[in-house]
């Protein structure tokens, strides 16, 4: 049962240091799948893994009760009188609830703290926490939920054991000092940051929340010479204004994903010379790729020997259809240099995709079946990428990002690099919103600007109109203090397409293109209406 109030954080201490072993990673790391950990679902206490010889049935209870007056009771007891309806189908899914506290005796649901305290007091056994077979379900990583609900990715032993393998590939060494401020509860911070520190041995300097202006005083101090980054956090840091510290840093390595190419550029000039390894792959993915060479921009290369032992391909997609194209014969076509296409990979024994937990039709969307030939199965990425003429492989952008207006595909990471280039905007975030009586999406950007600039509407439509052709201009700007992201600083798209660009109800100033005008003007309820009615052309 998840809590209504709390949400799971990293319990490690804030900035220090932890010097990470390979004996460290049986103990720590040794999922059991019969055995549950016990953990609050605040920052109040350390977890407890079942493997951990101090880990005794009677130290769970103690710690749980210790922490039980933090976690927000009156929520609790109301959730639980609300769930009394529903438990007759969840014994019926074979379910198993346990509450604790005072006033939570709920029939159909058991005492954890009671149960917890009746168990003998030793560590639990070998055979009830050692796995079945290494395909065996590890542990379950919730998505990021980019595009949708979050949905928690099957990980299985072999996941978590290749993961350690992680920073060795990156050329990462065990006299290397890693600055991890990513979420533990994600594939990144935990599997790639924790578990790949635990294969080489390395000592990890772990932040409980990023901070762009304590960033590089952290690196300073703890003698950092690695940092992995996601998302948007590089931006960020080439966003603060300049310090000292940044010019006096051993960092020698960034890695990670989802990096600009234009912050890529603006991060080497102001605090290299260091290596930038930018890598592509998801939490239940079976498909990764390394760009080795340092080429700006790129994820990765599509070489053959790459490609044989990690087998993908790029196959062309119909944005108006949310489908695969497909020949007279019902197969895909794989696309050509510089042409954007959906990036698959077989599923097989040797990379096999589990799937979510719950009904299986959450996996529905994420495997296509005969891809080339009749019977073969693939991961469904969701990701659209080019491959140049030189084989480097490029991210384009979301399937679900990108839209189409006017006849034309929209890629939602090619406006946001060029209206990016603008010396006033700080951040920007580009989607598709729908509008009445026109068929697609129209483009809208929400921005932050960098203070203490404004913002400037003339030169901004001067801007997209010489480097953006007349379909992917936004046709509707939205002014934010700062731009919505998930946990894993992502930016959030779906919901604010969702949102729309009512003036009614978005408190935010609005903008909208006028074509006959040819600027940028207020979006006023009397402008709103004028639109709806087809009086305002866009």
């Amino acid at each position: 049962m998840r809590l209504l109030e709390g949400r799971p954080r990293p319990l490690w201490h804030p900035g220090r240091p932890w010097r990470c072993s390979s004996q460290r990673a049986r103990i720590s790391f040794g999922f059991g799948s019969d055995w549950p950990k016990l953990a609050c679902a605040r920052p109040l206490c350390p977890p407890l893994y079942a493997e951990d010889p101090c880990c005794t049935a009677s130290a769970a209870a103690v710690r749980v009760r210790s922490c039980w007056p933090q976690l927000g009771l009156p929520t609790l007891v109301e959730f639980l009188e609300s769930l009394e309806p529903d438990l007759p189908a969840l014994r019926a899914m074979g379910l198993h609830l346990w509450a604790t506290g005072p006033e939570t005796n709920v029939a159909g649901i058991s005492n954890l703290l009671s149960e917890a305290a009746d168990q003998v007091d030793e560590p639990v056994p070998g055979y009830l926490s050692a796995p079945q077979n290494i395909m065996d379900t590890c542990l379950y990583i919730f998505t990021s939920g980019t595009t949708g609900l979050p949905k928690a990715a099957r990980i299985s032993h072999l996941k978590v054991l290749q993961c350690q393998g992680f920073y060795h590939l990156c050329g990462v060494h065990q006299e290397d000092v890693i600055y991890l401020a990513l979420p533990l509860y994600h594939m990144s911070g935990s599997l790639l940051g924790i578990v790949g520190c635990l294969g080489i041995g390395a000592t990890v300097v772990l932040k409980p929340k990023f901070s762009a202006s304590q960033f590089w005083d952290d690196c300073q101090k703890h003698r950092v010479t690695v940092f992995q980054y996601i998302g948007e956090l590089c931006r960020y840091l080439v966003n603060q204004p300049p310090s000292k510290a940044e010019c006096d840093h051993k960092v020698r390595l960034a890695v990670g994903s989802g990096l600009r190419p234009d912050t890529w550029e603006r991060f080497l000039r102001r605090f290299g010379p260091l290596q930038i390894l930018e890598t592509y792959g998801m939490t239940e993915g079976n498909v990764a790729t390394f760009n080795y060479t340092g080429r700006q921009g790129a994820v990765g290369r599509a070489s053959w020997l790459y490609k044989h032992i990690f087998p993908f391909s790029l196959i062309r997609y119909d944005v108006m259809t949310g489908e695969p194209i497909r020949n007279a014969q019902g197969h895909c076509m794989t696309t050509s240099p510089g042409e954007p296409g959906l990036l698959v990979a077989p599923v097989s024994q040797q990379s096999p995709f589990l799937g979510y937990a719950g009904a299986p039709e959450l996996a529905k969307d994420k495997l296509l079946k005969d891809v080339f030939w009749s019977g073969d199965v693939f991961f469904n990425t969701g990701d659209l990428l080019v491959c140049d003429e030189q084989g480097f492989l490029h991210f384009h952008d979301r399937t679900g990002d990108t839209f189409r207006w006017k006849g034309e595909n929209v890629a939602t990471t090619e406006v946001a690099e060029v209206l990016e280039t603008l010396d006033f905007l700080q951040e920007v975030n580009i989607y598709g919103v729908t509008v009445p009586g026109h068929e697609g999406r129209a483009g809208m950007a929400a921005l932050a600007l960098r203070p203490p600039q404004a913002l400037n509407l003339v030169q901004l439509y001067s801007h997209v109109s010489e480097n953006l052709p007349p379909y992917a201009r936004p046709r509707f700007l939205r002014l934010q203090e700062s731009l919505a992201t998930t946990e894993t600083f992502k930016q959030q798209k779906v919901r604010m397409a969702n949102e729309g660009f009512d003036p009614s109800v978005l408190s935010d100033p609005l903008y909208v293109l006028d074509q006959d005008i040819g600027a940028y003007l207020p979006l006023t309820p009397a402008r709103y209406s004028a639109l709806l009615s087809g009086d305002l052309r866009i």
